[in-house]
């Protein structure tokens, strides 16, 4: 007998094996606990660090691997759990501290140090070569990033590589939720990124070490596993405005690196990387098999993004005024996009149709005000891969979804029937990246299924989720939906046939709709207006600054005086930057009952 089963982990400590089918022959009905495993007696971070990166299966030997960190010195240890019992397979966990990782050769290159106590994070998805034998681990932020090698049939360290080759030099942490990514090669590949508390600390070019070998802050790696040889550097790819960025904390290190093999129209295949939208909203497209840097040193820092050395198009591209890399989430900036500024901290999803075609779907958020710090549309957009004959690949906007506001996305999710029917789903948590989540007044998560060809706003889940974390996404398998949030949510197949919501510019009017649908366009109208109304208008309107009425003020007044100061009336110069669906959604906020 077998069993669907969703397996969880959790910053709290814990791992889960959890029934995910309908009532199964032993009797368990959905959301049933099958296991329950303790991994940290005492999670990191004041009890908020437990788990923070997503699991790996190997099937053959039907084997869980997840992380956990314990205590207040930061313990970092490697689970190997058994899928059907949650039991700890013998000779694990393993620890992964200064004893180990300081090993003489363990770390290939320089001579950085792991050091016991440090706040390390070990956020990045873990993944496994093809045969299994080796696990693959990612650690950031802020000091060195660190890539180790496992050897699973041992349970001891194989490898390891830290992303600066000294202890002064603190970059290129790999921090991104996705983690390494392996080729059917064998070849690892992994983005780091640059140093928040030396942006704040003034510490410009220079600390970002671009004259210094062996230095591998904002970049993508590309690394081979030789057995004895342990993790050996084979290709590296920095984008030529690497110092800027990296010394204004905008890294590339939120993204995953993407592998895709396409075949031209030529019928030459092109094994690619993609990489998408870090922190300054930018898309890179790369060659996997051809590398453009070296495994030495960085090249010079350049201003000019024609001396870019990814795969570029050959048209100029708007935001640069050059050819350069594709900026998909504007406005363009080397100097501003940290924090609640950056553009996008998610990984691309790609989808191969059934018309042959290749596509590329980012999330993250364009950015307007003097600061960069509110967002607005585009939050999704779809980028295609162009392979004209005799000519490299590269990447072209195509589509932008122009009428939901994304406040922090995780990454996008692609389902579809053998490339048909394709549906993008994002999860958004509805707040800023700096807004704590364990506040009792969280918002809830929303959750977003695009039509993947037009971006059509298909469906949302309204206010039906509960707080989630940043960088988190949707599992879709089976025609079913499994969100983490602080519980299992799953969402299935409807019955029926479901109503289209509205078209953008009626997004406010939903008379025409079923009932259960109309609440959820209301609910994620309602839920839009507040995060707008939080960023853009509470600080005049909760002090009374300039005689801006007060929030009961405008609950008092008729929603088509809202509407009309904000189109054309006395807000029309503060509201010029939001669109017709981001009116609606204030006008619905204010005018609700609270």
């Amino acid at each position: 007998m077998t069993v669907p089963v969703a397996f969880v982990t959790t910053s709290s400590g814990f791992a889960y094996a959890i029934s995910a089918g309908e009532t199964d022959m032993a009797g368990l009905p959905p959301g049933s606990i099958i296991w329950r495993k303790r991994l940290s007696d005492a999670p990191c971070g004041n009890g908020t660090i437990g788990n923070l990166s997503t699991p790996v299966i190997d099937r053959t030997r039907q084997t869980l691997y997840v992380t956990s960190c314990s205590g207040s010195d930061w313990a970092w240890q490697v689970h190997a759990l058994d899928l059907a019992t949650g039991q700890e397979r013998p000779g694990w966990p393993v620890a992964v501290d200064a004893a180990a990782v300081n090993q003489p050769g363990m770390n290939r290159n320089g001579s950085t140090r792991w050091i016991d106590g440090q706040v390390v994070l070990q956020r990045g998805a873990l993944n496994l070569n093809s045969s299994g034998t080796r696990l693959y681990i990612a650690f950031g932020p802020d000091q060195q990033g660190w890539l180790l090698s496992m050897d699973t049939l041992t349970g001891r360290l194989a490898g390891a590589f830290s992303s600066m080759p000294s202890q002064e030099q603190e970059q290129g942490g790999m921090w991104g939720a996705s983690g390494p990514s392996v080729d059917a090669e064998g070849r690892i590949h992994i983005a780091t990124g640059a140093n928040f508390g030396y942006t704040l600390a003034n510490r410009g070019i220079a600390g970002v070490f671009p004259e210094s070998p062996h230095s591998w802050g904002q970049s993508i790696l590309q690394f081979r596993d030789d057995g004895p040889q342990g993790l050996r550097l084979s290709g590296t790819y920095s984008p030529y405005n690497y110092c800027q960025t990296a010394a204004s904390d905008i890294d590339i290190g939120g993204s995953g690196a993407v592998l895709l093999d396409v075949t031209g129209t030529d019928g030459a295949l092109h094994r690619l990387l993609a990489l998408g939208g870090g922190k300054q909203g930018n898309a890179y497209l790369l060659d996997r098999d051809r590398m453009p840097g070296g495994t030495f040193r960085r090249p010079p820092c350049s201003t000019d993004p024609e001396t870019d050395t990814s795969l570029l198009a050959p048209e100029v591209q708007p935001a640069l005024g050059a050819r350069g890399p594709v900026n998909v989430f504007g406005p363009f900036s080397d100097s501003i996009g940290m924090a609640n500024q950056a553009k996008s901290r998610s990984t691309i999803a790609w989808l191969h149709d059934a018309q042959g075609h290749d596509w590329l779907y980012l999330t993250g958020s364009a950015k307007t005000g003097s600061d960069y710090s509110v967002n607005v549309p585009p939050g999704l957009v779809r980028l295609r891969v162009v392979t004209d004959e005799g000519a490299a690949p590269f990447l072209r906007i195509e589509q932008q979804e122009m009428t939901v506001t994304l406040q922090n996305p995780g990454s996008p999710v692609v389902s579809s029937n053998r490339g048909r029917d394709a549906i993008v789903w994002v999860l958004d948590p509805a707040a800023p990246r700096s807004f704590d989540i364990f506040r009792p007044d969280a918002p809830g998560a929303m959750l977003y299924a695009f039509d993947a060809v037009t971006l059509r706003l298909l469906w949302t889940s309204g206010t039906a989720l509960f707080p989630t974390g940043k960088y988190n996404e949707p599992a879709v398998v089976d025609g079913m939906v499994l969100v983490g949030t602080d519980r299992l949510q799953a969402f299935g197949l409807a019955t029926g046939p479901l109503p289209h919501l509205p078209a953008p510019g009626l997004v406010g009017g939903t008379a025409g709709l079923a009932a259960p649908m109309a609440d959820t366009v209301a609910a994620s109208l309602l839920g839009q207006g507040r995060d707008l109304f939080t960023q853009a208008c509470s600080a005049c309107h909760t002090s009374g600054a300039g005689g801006a009425p007060a929030l009961d003020a405008l609950a008092g007044m008729p929603r088509e005086r809202i509407v009309e100061a904000l189109r054309t009336g006395k807000m029309a110069q503060v509201a010029s930057n939001l669109t017709a669906v981001q009116v609606e959604a204030l006008a619905t906020y204010l005018t609700s009952p609270r």
